[in-house]
């Protein structure tokens, strides 16, 4: 219940950022009606940071032995494959909003190719975990990949500040937030979105974590079922051996 209550509200709040941002808020002076992508792209991007962090320190819990416990491989992959899903987002939404903005539907500058590569890191993650493994080796090298792919994180965010970029220095997320380059009813805007997208991944992370446990489960029953099958096949072969 309490997850659909979660889920209701973070749709309802991104509604309500879909008709601000195609009603209420005006153009932008520079790029016209285009600026109202600012109400999804960077929010796509900022839950993309969060999933991956989230992987990170679920990553840290499982490789800790104090704290280690099956939900933290579950929390681990589901946030990963969430963030795998919005970095993809944050690709898509970037290429739309570059084409009448620059020219071009790509452009291999430091935040776009550091970007491509985040993805591609995260997708080899993914991959690991899909190796056949037992269930610790899986969790302890998805584990080491994940906090390895992490470091790709700070690396885009800092791209456009380290090296000359197409993109524009960060608005809000800089060193002195408090000076934020946007104001007024697109900031407002703006910050529902980032809030709606947040709980959005929430929802969508709780709703896999519990799925991961439940594919578990159902593995490890038919892992059961299967030996129980084995040793009744063993127990009738050796009363049919004696019979005989």
């Amino acid at each position: 219940m309490k997850t659909r209550i979660l889920g209701g509200a973070s749709f309802l709040i991104l509604a309500v950022v879909v008709y601000l941002g195609l009603w209420v808020t005006g153009p932008d002076v520079n790029q016209g009606q285009h600026v109202r992508l600012l109400y999804v792209h960077p929010e796509v991007a900022w839950v993309a940071y969060v999933a991956f962090g989230v992987t990170s320190l679920a990553s840290v819990l499982w490789l800790i032995p104090a704290t280690r416990r099956h939900v933290f491989d579950h929390v681990a992959g589901a946030s990963a494959e969430i963030g795998s899903v919005f970095i993809a987002l944050a690709l898509i939404t970037g290429a739309i909003w570059g084409r009448p903005t620059w020219g071009t539907w790509w452009s291999w500058d430091p935040r776009m190719t550091t970007t491509l590569m985040l993805f591609m890191l995260y997708l080899g993650v993914l991959a690991l975990r899909r190796l056949p493994a037992t269930f610790d080796a899986r969790a302890r090298r998805s584990a080491f990949a994940a906090l390895l792919a992490f470091i790709g994180v700070p690396i885009v965010h800092q791209s456009v500040v380290w090296r000359r970029s197409l993109h524009q220095l960060p608005s809000i997320l800089k060193a002195d937030i408090t000076k934020p380059e946007i104001h007024g009813l697109q900031l407002w805007t703006m910050l529902l979105s980032f809030l709606g997208f947040t709980l959005v991944y929430v929802w969508l992370l709780i709703v896999r974590t519990r799925l991961a446990r439940w594919e578990d489960q159902a593995g490890d029953q038919s892992l059961s079922d299967a030996i129980a099958a084995r040793r009744a096949e063993a127990v009738t072969g050796t009363f049919a051996q004696v019979r005989s």
